[in-house]
C-alpha cells in the first residue's frame, strides 16, 4: 500500500523549531529555546502570504518580549514572566505529541514557567492545531493546560497576560491603517481597551506582490475567546500601536489549585478583507462548539504520547 501524504503537516527543524504546514509550505513557526526566555509562534500569514504578525515594537526598543503570538504572565506567585529582564524562563520541557492530518496539524508539547532561580512554579500543557481555511484563510487553535507544582499558584491582578500578539506595523493603527473592532461592533482604543467581549479584530493594508508589482490588500487577525473560560466574554488589553490581549486577570487575581488545573482555549483566524460581523459571529459559535483536544498516553507502537479532540 503506498504512503500517502497528508495535506497539514508538523515538521521538527533545527535549532529548536518546529513548522506547520499545508500542502507542503510552512505557515507557522513554533520557537521554544535558544536564547529568548518565553517560546513564541511566528509568523501568522495572511491569505496572502504575507506575515500579519511581527517581533517586536515597531516604535519602542523596549518591548522585544512582543514576539509575534506568544505566552507569558505579569504576576505569577509575585514572578514577573512578561518582560525580558526578570530572569524567568519558560521552557519546554518535552514535546508530549505531534498528528498530521487531512483536515489539521497539531503540536503537544509540556512547557515549565520557571524563576529566576529556576524553580518550578506551574506546567503549561500546550496544544496547538493549525486548520486551513477558504482561499488562504488560516484557524490557529490554541489550549493551554496550567497546573502548579505545588498545591495552589496565584496569578496576580495585571493587564499583561495570558495570550498576546502583536501585529505587523501596517495593520496597527497608529503606525499603519488598521483598525480595532470587537463582537459589541465597539471600534478603537478608546472605546475597546478593558472591556469584554467574545472576540477582538485587528485588520488593515498589507503589502502583496501580484504580477511583479506592490500593491495593498486588506487582511486581518480575529482573535476569540471560548465560552468555557474563566469570566468569559472575556476583558481585553488592546493597544493602536499594534497589539491585542486576552487579559484573564485584568479585575481580579486567579488562583489555580493542583487538584483543579486550569484550560484556557482561544482561536486565532486570518482572514482577508476588514471583519464582517456576521460571519465572525458564526466563527465565534463553531469555535465554542468545536471539541477541545486530550492528551493521554499513547496506545500506538513508539508512540509515547497521543493527541486527539475530544469526543
Amino acid at each position: 500500500m503506498p504512503f500517502e501524504f497528508q495535506r497539514c503537516e508538523i515538521i521538527p527543524l533545527p535549532e529548536h523549531q518546529t513548522a506547520f504546514q499545508i500542502d507542503g509550505i510552512e505557515k507557522i513557526h513554533w520557537y521554544h529555546a535558544g536564547n529568548y526566555p518565553r517560546p513564541f509562534f511566528f509568523p501568522l500569514p495572511g491569505p496572502s502570504g504575507s506575515p500579519l504578525t511581527r517581533m517586536g515594537h515597531p516604535g519602542a526598543s523596549n518591548h522585544e518580549h512582543h514576539r509575534s503570538v506568544w505566552f507569558a504572565h505579569h504576576d505569577v506567585d509575585g514572578h514577573d514572566f512578561w518582560s525580558d529582564n526578570s530572569g524567568t524562563r519558560i521552557i519546554e520541557k518535552m514535546w508530549l505529541a505531534y498528528r498530521d492530518g487531512k483536515d489539521e496539524c497539531i503540536l503537544a508539547t509540556l512547557l515549565q514557567w520557571q524563576t529566576a532561580k529556576g524553580q518550578t512554579l506551574m506546567e503549561q500543557e500546550l496544544v496547538a492545531s493549525l486548520i486551513p481555511g477558504n482561499n488562504g484563510e488560516l484557524l490557529f487553535e490554541l489550549q493551554s493546560t496550567f497546573k502548579p507544582v505545588k498545591e495552589t499558584v496565584k496569578l496576580g491582578k495585571t493587564n499583561f497576560g495570558f495570550l498576546a500578539v502583536r501585529v505587523a506595523k501596517t495593520i496597527s493603527s497608529y503606525f499603519g491603517g488598521g483598525k480595532i473592532t470587537n463582537s459589541e461592533g465597539q471600534t478603537g482604543e478608546p472605546a475597546i481597551f478593558g472591556q469584554s467581549a467574545e472576540w477582538m479584530d485587528y485588520s488593515g493594508p498589507v503589502p502583496v506582490l501580484q504580477n511583479g508589482k506592490r500593491v495593498t490588500v486588506t487582511e486581518g487577525i480575529t482573535f476569540f475567546d471560548h465560552p468555557d473560560n474563566p469570566h468569559f466574554p472575556g476583558h481585553w488589553h488592546v493597544r493602536e500601536d499594534g497589539w491585542m490581549g486576552a487579559s484573564l486577570c485584568m479585575h481580579d487575581p486567579l488562583v489555580i489549585k493542583k487538584a483543579q488545573p486550569l484550560t484556557l482555549r482561544y482561536l486565532l483566524h486570518t482572514h482577508a478583507g476588514p471583519v464582517d460581523q456576521d460571519r465572525t459571529s458564526q466563527q465565534a459559535r463553531d469555535f465554542a462548539q468545536r471539541p477541545g483536544f486530550i492528551v493521554e498516553k499513547g496506545s500506538l507502537k513508539h508512540h509515547q504520547f497521543e493527541v486527539r479532540r475530544a469526543q
